[in-house]
């Protein structure tokens, strides 16, 4: 069920299942809460309290905010958790990747640990080279920010198909066809843009702020990196030294979580288990 938190400037949709300690995740832009269907239920049925929430402009959350960088986003997750009580874990994927690093690093209090998934954690260098040499990694690129630049709900439904290589959830049409409806709402596209191009100084500027443990989750063949176990490294080697750790999902695209649930959810769990034996 659908529940709404009140902040200044609108209200974030969330929901909450499960008992146990409290899991918040947050999904990247373009996508809603929903990207986590799979994710959610198997955290729950592990013994987690699972909040899965909208950002800012996107699915049931309001539209209309002054900004939407990755901090405002950092703050709306520590609201949540503070209406909901933590402390939290704090999952991000994607842009909230970005997100989670920031709210860790600023309420190390009611953080406990942060898992990034296809995180844009620091800020990119432009990379020619890659361009060049990855043609999956240049396709994926150039749909991308088309979609941005034109605010395209069908350039995005392009990248989607292009992040998601290989095998696609059993719902794939039934989840792009809500999501598309979704993001034709009027205002949708422009904050999708917004998001697209905010850089992710921010987030990076607190990597090596956070206190607690970090697991970073990156697809083999996600498009967004010429080479994403690279970029995976460099997030964890920005974090204090020992506190990250890097899994690879084999096959998977941006969206890991989505296209084998599984395998997330398995390294998820032990990451958290090694957290509360530690």
């Amino acid at each position: 069920m659908t529940e709404f938190l009140k902040i200044d400037g609108g209200e974030i949709a969330y929901d909450v299942t499960g008992e146990g300690p409290l899991v918040v995740m947050v999904p990247g832009m373009g996508i809603t809460r929903n990207t986590y269907r799979f994710l959610a239920p198997a955290l729950a049925a592990a013994g987690y309290r699972v909040a899965t929430m909208d950002l800012r402009g996107h699915g049931e959350s309001s539209l209309g905010w002054d900004s939407y960088p990755r901090t405002d986003t950092a703050d709306d997750i520590v609201a949540l958790i503070e209406h909901l009580g933590g402390p939290a874990v704090v999952v991000g994927h994607s842009f909230a990747g970005g997100s989670a690093t920031i709210a860790a690093a600023r309420r190390p209090e009611l953080v406990t640990a942060i898992v990034e998934i296809g995180p844009f954690t620091r800020a990119q260098k432009p990379d020619l080279g890659g361009l060049l040499r990855n043609a999956h990694h240049r396709r994926g690129m150039t749909r991308l920010m088309s979609a941005g630049l034109l605010r395209s709900v069908g350039l995005w439904k392009s990248y989607l198909d292009y992040a998601y290589p290989g095998v696609k959830p059993a719902d794939w049409a039934g989840y792009l066809a809500a999501l598309e409806k979704d993001l034709r709402r009027p205002g949708r596209m422009a904050v999708v843009s917004t998001m697209g191009f905010a850089a992710p100084t921010d987030a990076g500027a607190h990597l090596g702020g956070i206190r607690c443990p970090a697991l970073v989750v990156m697809g083999t063949r996600d498009p967004d990196w010429a080479d994403p176990r690279a970029e995976a490294d460099g997030i964890v080697a920005g974090m204090p030294a020992g506190l990250g750790k890097v899994v690879m999902i084999e096959g998977a695209g941006h969206y890991p979580h989505a296209q084998y649930p599984d395998e997330v959810a398995a390294a998820m769990l032990a990451f958290l288990g090694e957290r509360a034996r530690g």
